[in-house]
């Protein structure tokens, strides 16, 4: 009895210290559903959302907009260049963007008050200058990697950084033509980036120090690319897929093993979409190359392996795709520029939207919310034969169409970006 009292305890000593402990919560490997594994952070906490993958899972949503919009609950400026998206987590929310010859990370509260700024090294002075990367929230600390591949993590109360790395001399890698874009993934006690170096196509840092975990082997005459990185769980293994300057490729999430490599080269190594996994399959995109690959997954003896399926002309650039009950959304690029719909497991072409500029999407109570890069914010509903345009409104007058900025939802607001000014709209059910 005494023993079992002593054990209890220490067990509690040790659970309370671990609570103390800044930092992300362990990974857990083994079981669970095949899918995206979802942040066990509550909020947005990283790009695209819970999961990376672009769905809200919030209900009672506006049916439809009035012309000049939904209602406009405020507006924040003086955030930066940069084409980043904001993320939302610890009842706070973080956006990224250039000032001056700094790369400056702000905090704001849910009113759009300025909390705090922060800087992640230099500003980024080649071609397209400004921010790049979304922060990711974890344990109650922020990761963000600047143009240069300077990793930093930050305690997300004050912005007082806590360590640094730069991963490029790190690894062996070098800059790319428009600088590292990444957007890091928190996989529990680890930060994962892809410097695609001569050390290391991808690498796993300890989120408390910053030190290197594990690495995956580079793939000759390859960089790093745009892209960020998606974690999922596939017939009970947890996976990585991302990409890079010539392929798509996959990683044990343990291990950081390579256990595939695929096709998957844009013009100019210029891929910046997330892979897309669903059912088992992935979907690998790039502009101006091979377009759009469909790669079903299967065991092997070395560990798995990606089959071609079907392949697609749509070749998404800046704003990525959606899967929803079997149908992939996204908007073309060089080939055509508006909105389009395929069959997930065909490949087939389903419906387009010509009248609708490209651009990036969210999915939420069976609607899209896009903003296309000329500054239109646009909802849909996806209908089996055609997209229904539920409302439209110019956000901003784009005249260089670069609004890159994904949109993100949360609590029943929908935030916009566009540069130096972030907008907050109320899109809850009236």
């Amino acid at each position: 009895m005494q023993t079992k009292c002593v054990l209890a305890l220490l067990a509690a000593g040790l659970a309370a210290a671990l609570a103390g402990f800044p930092g992300p919560a362990p990974a857990v490997s083994g079981g669970g559903p095949d899918g995206y594994i979802v942040s066990p952070e509550r909020g947005w906490p990283q790009w695209r959302g819970p999961r990376r993958d672009g769905i809200s899972r919030e209900k009672g949503l506006l049916p439809s907009w009035p012309p000049q919009g939904p209602p406009l609950l405020w507006q924040a400026g003086g955030l930066g260049v940069g084409w980043s998206s904001p993320i939302l987590a610890g009842g706070r929310l973080f956006i990224t963007g250039e000032v001056g010859d700094d790369l400056v990370i702000f905090a704001l509260d849910r009113s759009g008050k300025r909390l705090w700024q922060a800087k992640n090294g230099a500003a980024w002075k080649g071609q397209y200058p400004g921010a790049r990367a979304s922060c990711a929230y974890a344990g109650g600390r922020l990761y963000h990697m600047n143009a240069h591949g300077r990793v930093a993590c930050l305690e997300a109360a004050t912005g007082r950084e806590v360590w640094a790395v730069d991963v490029l001399p790190r690894f062996g890698g070098r800059n790319i033509t428009w600088a590292m874009s990444e957007c890091l993934l928190v996989d529990g006690p680890r930060v994962l980036v892809t410097p695609g170096g001569s050390k290391a196509l991808m690498a796993a840092l300890d989120a408390r120090t910053g030190k290197t975990v594990w690495t995956t082997e580079p793939i000759p005459g390859d960089d790093a690319t745009y892209a960020s990185p998606i974690l999922f769980r596939h017939a009970g293994r947890r996976l990585i897929a991302g990409n890079s300057s010539r392929h798509g490729f996959g990683v044990d999430a343990d291990t950081g093993k390579l256990l595939w490599s695929v096709p998957c080269e844009g013009r100019n190594h210029a891929t910046v979409a997330s892979p897309v996994y669903g059912g088992g399959s992935l979907f690998y995109v790039a502009p101006y190359g091979p377009d759009g690959a469909l790669y079903r997954l299967k065991a092997t003896r070395a560990g798995v392996a990606a089959d071609p399926a079907w392949r697609t002309t749509l070749d998404t650039l800046c704003g990525g795709a959606v899967l929803v009950d079997g149908l992939l959304f996204g908007a073309g690029y060089s080939r055509t520029r508006h909105w389009h719909c395929l069959d997930w497991r065909t490949g087939e072409a389903r419906h387009e939207l010509p009248d609708l500029y490209k651009g990036a999407a969210i999915y939420a109570d069976g609607r899209l919310y896009c903003l296309g890069e000329d500054g239109t914010a646009a909802l849909l509903r996806p209908l089996p034969d055609r997209f229904e345009v539920l409302g439209r409104f110019q956000l901003v007058n784009a005249r260089r169409r670069d609004v890159w900025a994904h949109p993100v939802l949360l609590d029943g607001r929908l935030y916009l970006r566009y540069h130096e000014t972030l907008w907050c709209y109320d899109v809850r059910g009236r």
